[in-house]
């Protein structure tokens, strides 16, 4: 018998708390984060039943989703946006939850903000009312996108009843080719496995390219593993890891730490541990790539042409978008760049733009959106004085928050217009009522807002 566990196996089964024979098994949660859109239901559940929050302390909430992402300090114009953020700082006001709501020095996107602040650590359990949950998995937790009924369910025992997925490796080793980012690397798996290729199953990343990427890398990789239909995915956590989480305002201190780091340590995949699945890719095969299509698996390298379409689905896709099969990439001509969302909104992806861009100015027919994920990466960015490249280039800094990611708030694509976005989903009308998005990198998004439209690299210079 193989007793050898995967780093899946090993931080689900620190977490059961019970197997129901023949059934499903309850797993307990570390940390619940939450924020406005999906909570008020979950909140009304438990009034409704008059049951209490459980465990108070393992919540976290921010506002993201609706927020506007200009004049903070004002306030909310949109009734429906106010009144559930309003709600979220009710409901954590009389349920004693800590809030970073507007105007609090550690708001932001939710995905950002955990990570930033230590509340995410290696070995958790994370759950969130929002599919990207899966973002924390970098750091070597079990994390993943839950329900409102689920939300509700933990809020109450701070427990989920859940059915053990299925484990995946994909394995990607070599060097990676210039000018090609963490998002071009899980834009090109997924355009080769689709976005059904991981459903079922919990991924790990692993290989060399994985271990070399920063934490804002892992977690562009993680945030993604939701577009191909995977529960959640992982990378084992490292000294890159323990260096980012190590003075963070939440992480373990002096012995308490020594302790968790001894942990923390033999989180990995053991030798000869089985998956069900395994796939491999070389790094040198992966291009910058952009997506074409109204799904994330539609995705081609920059320097390439429209594809045929395959099926009745691509073919409305490629209407929707407004291309032809064999058109050129860099025949597309764009209006709005969005650089944000839970997947680049870290510092590093702004400084990988603001590297580009310098002594540049955008195309005077492009509207460009810089917007930072949280209150602390609009801090760095000031003192790093990516600002002022960003404002003398003709970028717009806005406010944290969601933004252009989804038509939420009031930062909506127009409809027909392209907008090349580093967000996570192009589906038909996500940044607005017939808005065509096509996903990149923040340095492809930065290329495309200085020349008006998608096109290939010769270099960084």
């Amino acid at each position: 018998m193989n007793n050898n566990k995967t780093l899946f196996d090993k931080v689900w089964d620190a977490h059961v708390v019970e197997v129901i024979p023949n059934g499903p098994q309850i797993i307990y949660i570390d940390k619940h984060l939450i924020h406005e859109v999906t909570s008020p239901q979950a909140f009304a559940e438990l009034e409704s039943r008059n049951l209490e929050i459980f465990r108070p302390k393992q919540i976290v909430a921010t506002a993201d989703h609706n927020v506007p992402t200009l004049h903070q300090e004002l306030p909310i114009r949109d009734e429906s946006s106010r009144n559930q953020v309003e709600q979220l700082a009710e409901n954590c006001r009389n349920k004693n939850i800590e809030l970073y709501g507007l105007g609090h020095p550690y708001q932001g996107i939710v995905h950002i903000i955990a990570p930033e602040l230590g509340i995410t650590q290696p070995g958790m359990s994370i759950v969130c009312g929002d599919s990207h949950t899966s973002t924390h998995g970098a750091f070597g937790a079990i994390a993943f996108g839950i329900g409102t009924s689920q939300v509700a369910q933990v809020f109450a025992s701070q427990c989920l009843l859940l059915n053990k997925p299925k484990s995946m490796r994909i394995t990607v080793n070599g060097k990676l080719n210039e000018n090609v980012q963490p998002k071009d690397v899980i834009l090109y798996i997924i355009s080769k496995i689709g976005t059904d290729g991981g459903t079922g199953y919990f991924c790990e990343y692993a290989g060399n390219v994985f271990e070399e990427m920063s934490m804002e890398g892992r977690m562009t990789i993680c945030n993604m593993s939701i577009e191909m239909g995977a529960r959640g995915g992982m990378i084992a956590p490292d000294e890159t890891t323990f260096e980012y989480v190590r003075g963070t305002v939440f992480a373990p201190k002096e012995k308490e730490w020594e302790k968790k780091l001894a942990y923390w340590k033999t989180l990995k995949t053991d030798d000869n541990a089985k998956f069900d699945k395994e796939l491999s890719f070389d790094a040198a095969d992966i291009q910058p790539m952009i997506t074409y299509g109204t799904n994330p698996g539609m995705g081609i390298p920059i320097n390439s042409v429209i594809p045929d379409p395959r099926n009745e689905s691509e073919e409305k896709a490629l209407l929707y978008m407004g291309l032809k099969a064999g058109q050129a990439a860099s025949d597309i001509r764009v209006n709005y760049v969005f650089i944000g969302s839970c997947t680049n909104a870290r510092i590093e992806d702004f400084r990988s733009a603001a590297r580009y861009i310098k002594g540049k100015n955008k195309s005077e027919n492009v509207n460009a959106l810089i917007v930072p994920g949280s209150q602390s990466v609009v801090k760095q960015m000031y003192e790093e004085g990516l600002d002022k490249i960003f404002n003398e280039a003709g970028f717009q800094i806005r406010q944290p928050g969601c933004s252009a990611c989804l038509a939420m708030n009031d930062d909506k694509i127009p409809e027909g217009e392209y907008c090349v976005s580093t967000s996570n989903r192009n589906f038909e009308g996500r940044q607005g009522q017939g808005a065509r998005t096509i996903l990149a990198s923040p340095l492809t998004a930065a290329k495309a807002a200085i020349e008006g439209r998608i096109s290939a690299f010769e270099s960084l210079n």
